[in-house]
């Protein structure tokens, strides 16, 4: 769904000879047909991208990759590339810390930037921008959520990406910065409702979308948040089911058809029955939202920076907000390091490109060529 936009907007440039690799058939074919559609061209290669090792050999002829896996394979692509000694941008949500290929990638003298789609991606480049551009920092906040635009009964929801990767949000232990220190929360917790044009009302609540975050900023501001936004009634319906054990991972005994007790994992039945209800259908839009914003002092007024998203589905190519929003950033870093506009040795985190001061700038004006419009204000935020 993202994976065959970048490859379509990188086709769309002269400097690039694009190949699209995945394990199945009717997703490369889907590749082809919309890079086609668009009048450029991708070709396309199967290969099993959960296997390490075809990686690495897969990647040897080429000077640039680009990832867009499910998070479940995401860490091991990243290390079949560095190995491979090839430059990475990569959009993959994975769990594992990718500070642990750092020390290899600077081995192999090669730039990788990974979590750079729109969130995580824009989301800690504009945050760390925002801190960049202050005296000092207090806080930064950052509220994210990918809709659909039409709400139906009963879960108001539907999935862009990975909706393994979606459920992962209302169980993964979330992580905020509170005075200074890294503090845990459930995920789903902390709800509260806020206003967005375009959209109106809606609940935002703890995820751990801070990721790296949590890290490089740590001891320069105080205060870090990340949530993420639905339609109001989503939280207590992930919560129900979160708390029946619907998206447990653990096996458990269950009568079979016949009688037979057999294992299962609940979140498997729970993604067999309702992934099919979270799919888009043909036609079926989505929208973004996404506000990101920068508290502090500067010049000895405390002011406030902030940077709102309001994208939609693009019905002149088919392309759903989440895959644009999330592809394009992606591709137009490729592009920079491609160039060496960009060169940083090692695994790096988004928010290195926003305190690189030169580059914010250059990817939304790239992104505003494209479609996708940031508004930006800053204010006086009163209080000392």
């Amino acid at each position: 769904m993202v994976g065959s936009v970048m490859a379509t907007d990188l086709a769309g440039d002269p400097e690039f000879e694009v190949t699209i690799a995945d394990v199945r058939e009717d997703a490369l074919a889907a590749a082809k047909e919309r890079a086609a559609a668009q009048g450029r061209h991708v070709a396309v290669v199967k290969a099993d991208l959960g296997d390490a090792g075809a990686v690495t050999r897969l990647v040897g002829g080429y000077d640039m990759v680009l990832g867009a896996l499910s998070s479940k394979i995401g860490f091991a692509a990243l290390g079949a590339v560095i190995s491979a000694g090839k430059d990475y941008c990569d959009i993959s949500f994975m769990s594992e810390d990718f500070g642990g290929l750092d020390a290899l990638a600077k081995q192999k003298g090669v730039t990788c930037i990974v979590d750079f789609g729109v969130a995580p991606g824009m989301s800690h480049m504009l945050a760390a921008y925002g801190y960049s551009m202050l005296d000092s920092c207090e806080s930064l906040e950052i509220y994210v959520g990918g809709l659909p635009r039409e709400r139906r009964w009963p879960f108001e929801y539907k999935a862009a990406f990975a909706p393994s990767d979606v459920i992962e949000e209302y169980t993964r232990p979330t992580r905020l910065v509170e005075h200074g220190q890294v503090v845990v929360r459930p995920a789903l917790s902390e709800p509260e409702l806020m206003d967005f044009a375009g959209v109106g009302t809606l609940e935002a609540f703890n995820t751990d979308g801070l990721r790296s975050l949590t890290t490089t900023l740590l001891g320069k501001v105080p205060f870090m948040k990340e949530k993420t936004l639905r339609y109001p009634g989503h939280i207590a319906l992930m919560a129900a089911m979160r708390e029946t054990g619907l998206f447990g991972d653990a096996a458990i005994s269950v009568r079979d058809a016949s009688g037979e007790m057999v294992q299962v994992r609940p979140l498997d039945v729970t993604s067999a029955c309702m992934f099919p209800k979270w799919s888009y259908g043909p036609g079926e839009q989505d929208l973004t939202v996404m506000r990101v914003l920068a508290t502090g002092m500067r010049g000895g007024e405390r002011v406030r920076h902030r940077w709102d998203l309001f994208d939609v589905f693009d019905v002149g190519t088919s392309a759903t907000s989440m895959s644009r929003t999330t592809a394009f950033p992606c591709a137009i870093m490729a592009r920079m390091v491609a160039r060496k506009q960009f060169v940083s040795p090692g695994v790096n985190a988004p928010e290195m490109a926003g305190l690189a001061q030169e580059l914010p700038a250059m990817i939304l004006a790239e992104l505003e060529k494209r479609g996708v419009r940031y508004t930006y204000e800053v204010k006086a935020a009163g209080g000392k």
